[in-house]
């Protein structure tokens, strides 16, 4: 009878924190979009060493948000008691519809948890930025980086703005299943550990461990860089706690 007692209350538990969940989500406005599973080839040869070897990974169906979160979205969940407040951040950065930054690894998966979600793994947002594992360059295709398509120091940071754009402001950018800012606008934390390079990583397109500097890995890039850093294959690391007006997140579940 107990065995009952017990098993009745840890499914309503979950069940009421799954209800939680999908209320934080609405909330937020968190716009997910659904990435069919597949295999691709990750990584680049024709790059340096952190984007080699490079390697066939499978991914399963998972989901990811459309946009990196946003001010707006932030806010609702530090006012919901979930994430830290944020560092002061630079008025030409704070705009509601703009992309949050000043966030560490950890306040990025404290919101991604909030959502009832997870940050995504360094293999899964790549093959999103390659619409689904595809053979090119950038989230739109081969076509060079320009401001017309992605935020950039093209022209001088943030297309000559001197800072980040509203979200989704560059719709040519986009990749095949809508994802916005994959390129330019915010770099972006992801689950996995920094390492040197591709050896020794998971072929099914799970997060790898932490990396001998304890690090994470960033992916995209930010509207003060050159657009070639914004490569599908391109990748970046730093320090847990790293707070920079370039840096962002955008949150996933699934799997």
């Amino acid at each position: 009878m107990l065995c009952l007692v017990l098993v009745a209350a840890a499914v309503g538990y979950e069940l009421h924190r799954q209800a939680e969940m999908r209320q934080a989500g609405a909330l937020a406005g968190v716009e997910w979009v659904t990435i069919p599973g597949g295999s691709f080839m990750m990584g680049a040869d024709d790059m340096g060493p952190e984007a080699r070897p490079r390697h066939r990974v499978t991914i399963r169906t998972f989901q990811i948000a459309r946009t990196p979160v946003t001010n707006r979205q932030y806010r609702a969940c530090v006012a919901a008691g979930a994430c830290s407040p944020l560092y002061t951040v630079p008025e030409g950065l704070s705009g509601d519809d703009q992309p949050v930054v000043k966030v560490s690894w950890y306040d990025a998966k404290e919101f991604a948890r909030w959502v009832g979600g997870r940050l995504p793994s360094e293999a899964e947002w790549e093959y999103a930025a390659r619409s689904g594992g595809k053979e090119r360059n950038f989230p739109w295709g081969d076509a060079p980086a320009t401001c017309e398509r992605a935020v950039i120091g093209d022209a001088g940071a943030g297309c000559g703005r001197l800072a980040s754009w509203p979200v989704c402001s560059k719709p040519s950018g986009n990749t095949e299943q809508g994802l916005c800012d994959m390129a330019g606008n915010v770099g972006q934390w992801v689950q996995d550990g920094d390492h040197d390079s591709y050896m020794g990583a998971p072929a099914d397109g799970s997060a790898r461990g932490e990396g001998p500097g304890g690090g994470r890995v960033i992916r995209g890039s930010g509207w003060h860089e050159d657009g070639k850093a914004g490569c599908c294959a391109c990748r970046s690391g730093s320090i847990l706690l790293t707070y920079t007006d370039y840096l962002g997140f955008r949150p996933a579940k699934g799997r």
